[in-house]
């Protein structure tokens, strides 16, 4: 057997993939590893968290900076770490993992461009362990094909494998497009669909847990409602006659305002709101936090300004926890409704 290298960026559901693989593989009778070469660490834990969940179900008893030996970050290269020595404890490390394994299902970093300038990108690392490449997209619009096609040549480029492509988080409009235009337009490249997976709120949604970890800062209300899913982001950088349109038509959204703007926070507890984020470090007015603790809606107080909030945020995805059994079921369950998984494995025969 092959190893699978499945790529994408952050929030194209490669933990969702990989957990449903790795299920399916195993039904099929395959001893299943997992390995990232390149992880992230989180704010409240030094290691990986889709590395951590997993070791958790495959019950792999292997450590946590085996399994992922290398990690990431905006400011890698001020570490001074050398490019080769990483390769190299990259490859002892993945022959550890691989070890009895049928199927050593490898995960890429948060996008698959990260240390491109040191050799370490997803495409060179498939190349350098002998990886069959699996391509997500989370397709939002044309252009969204058009980054898919440039990708699948760069792969192609570092003589790797392509196995397939799997849209992703797709909304309802988007799937018949996918199917009757896209997917055609692929065919034509030789490049294969091998899944289009419609969007599952459970999947896609990060909550506010997830972004209160991801950004930090200080929680001013709604301590206990941190299990709350977000589905949209809204910035209240705008009159707010003109804003109110947008809250309303925003389900469970994530409002981004600035400390000083009472009126708009106030606007936007009255509407559908998972949390509101307060930025530039600036406090509310007690009004908003007295308001916010009767809607039960999280307050959150960052010292990043809203470009930069933002830019953070789009980072962000659902993600599976090991005791989040339906966060599992949903992920198994699409893969076998929505991917061609036999012909994974017989790409990787």
């Amino acid at each position: 057997m092959k190893n699978l290298y499945i790529m994408g960026s952050a929030g194209s559901g490669k933990t969702a993939l990989a957990v449903g693989l790795a299920f399916k593989f195993q039904q099929q009778g395959f001893k299943v590893a997992y390995f990232k070469p390149v992880g992230t660490s989180a704010a409240t834990t030094k290691a990986d968290e889709d590395v951590i969940l997993m070791k958790e179900l495959l019950k792999m008893d292997i450590p946590l900076e085996v399994i992922s030996p290398t990690m990431a970050s905006p400011f890698y290269l001020s570490r001074g770490n050398c490019s080769s020595e990483m390769l190299h404890t990259i490859k002892e490390t993945f022959m550890k993992v691989s070890e009895g394994a049928d199927i050593v299902i490898i995960d890429s970093s948060l996008f698959p461009h990260v240390m491109c300038t040191v050799g370490l990108d997803s495409a060179s690392l498939a190349a350098k362990l002998n990886a069959s490449a699996l391509n997500l997209i989370n397709a939002k619009n044309d252009y969204s094909l058009d980054e898919l096609v440039f990708f699948n040549k760069y792969i192609q480029d570092r003589g790797v494998s392509i196995l397939g492509n799997i849209f992703t988080h797709v909304p309802k409009p988007l799937c018949a497009k996918i199917e009757g235009i896209y997917k055609p337009l692929l065919d034509e490249l030789g490049l294969q669909t091998l899944g289009i997976i419609p969007k599952v709120r459970e999947l896609s949604s990060p909550s506010v847990a997830q972004i209160y970890e991801l950004l930090g800062g200080e929680l001013l209300t709604g301590n206990q409602n941190l299990d709350l899913l977000t589905e949209d982001i809204v910035v209240g950088a705008m009159t707010i006659e003109s804003a109110l349109g947008y809250m309303r038509r925003s389900n469970n959204k994530i409002f981004i305002i600035g400390g000083d703007r009472a009126d708009m926070a106030l606007a936007a507890l009255e509407t559908s709101t998972s949390v509101i984020i307060l930025t530039g470090g600036l406090y509310p007015d007690v009004k908003v936090i007295s308001r916010a603790i009767e809607k039960g809606v999280p307050v959150l107080l960052v010292h990043y300004d809203t470009y930069n909030t933002i830019e953070r945020l789009s980072e962000l995805s659902g993600r599976i926890t090991p005791n989040n059994e339906d966060c599992i079921n949903k992920a198994i369950e699409n893969v076998e409704r929505y991917c061609d998984w036999q012909s994974i494995i017989k790409g990787l025969k």
